[in-house]
């Protein structure tokens, strides 16, 4: 037997080079990995400083964008939600109420006009659809070939293209004795007549708007959640009036302008009105008016969840 074999004793036992190597970068992996780990704890227990900061401000952010994923999945709009800016639709929604809305293709009630989801004011009484202290569905519409924003207003009845709806209009919310002397009558298309429950006019009577196309209808009002949206008119810091703007009413209305995810946009109201305006807004704020108006924003939101949309003073 060779004076080599046998076993070795640990004394004699020497590293290559290559282990040496592996240990090295072995026992620096695991430093990085317990130094990783420090700070992630240091992070979730910090009570003081930058790391609390920065964890309670990351948290929010997480909460908001994963709450407003969750309504944007139930509503199928973004941003799902608006606040209310003024009083056009009183008593049944009021300036500081936060409105969820859906997309009108979603939860259609059995009387909805065919194609629409919108179950108009008429059939609503026939059929006992209420909604928001009222008969048939509140809208939010955009006119594309309007400057303003989007307006929330309760749908009243359906026209088709070249109608004469005047003897279907109540008498009481136009101001003309026969449809050559009403505005947008005979029918320019086919749409809906839509007004603000406290206006005294049709939107469609008072200039605010042509009869409403479906394609128009940003989202249909669900569900109000009284005061909270004066969360989102109050950081917006429009209600301080810093923004002034014109129209061709001669209502006296306070500006608005409101800051959205795409641009910035200011109305005010568009016809003389007796009652407040009401608009609402997401990501911009809201005016005061004192004669009536219409104002609102376009889009952003409280939480990043509310959409812009504006009502109409008639």
């Amino acid at each position: 037997m060779s004076a080599d074999d046998g076993p070795r004793s640990s004394d004699d036992y020497r590293p290559s080079d290559g282990e040496r190597r592996r240990r090295s970068r072995s026992d620096g992996g695991d430093g990085e990995r317990t130094e990783s780990m420090g700070l992630l704890r240091r992070f979730a227990t910090a009570t003081d400083g930058p790391l609390l900061i920065l964890r309670e401000t990351t948290l929010s952010v997480g909460a908001v964008v994963v709450i407003g994923l969750l309504l944007f999945a139930i509503s199928g709009v973004w941003p799902p939600m608006v606040a209310v800016e003024s009083g056009s639709m009183e008593p049944h929604m009021h300036k500081g109420d936060l409105v969820f809305i859906t997309d009108a293709g979603r939860f259609v009630p059995d009387a909805a006009r065919e194609g629409t989801g919108v179950v108009t004011r008429d059939v609503g009484r026939e059929v006992g659809y209420w909604k928001f202290g009222g008969y048939g569905s509140v809208i939010v519409y955009d006119n594309p070939g309007d400057a303003g924003p989007p307006v929330i207003h309760r749908a009243q009845f359906w026209v088709d293209e070249g109608e004469n709806w005047y003897d279907e209009a109540d008498s009481e919310y136009v101001s003309a004795s026969s449809c050559a002397e009403m505005m947008n009558c005979p029918a320019p298309h086919a749409g809906f007549v839509t007004k603000g429950d406290a206006n005294a006019q049709y939107d469609q009577v008072n200039g605010i708007s042509e009869p409403v196309k479906p394609e128009w209808i940003v989202g249909i009002a669900r569900v109000r959640i009284p005061y909270l949206g004066w969360v989102r008119l109050g950081v917006s810091g429009v209600v301080l009036d810093t923004t002034a703007v014109t129209g061709p009413s001669p209502t006296i209305d306070a500006t608005v302008e409101v800051v959205t995810a795409e641009r910035p946009v200011a109305v005010t109201d568009l016809a003389p009105t007796a009652n407040d305006g009401i608009s609402a807004t997401a990501d911009g704020g809201v005016s005061a008016t004192t004669d009536g108006g219409v104002s609102a924003t376009a889009d952003g939101g409280v939480s990043a969840t509310t959409r812009a949309v504006a009502s109409a003073g008639s």
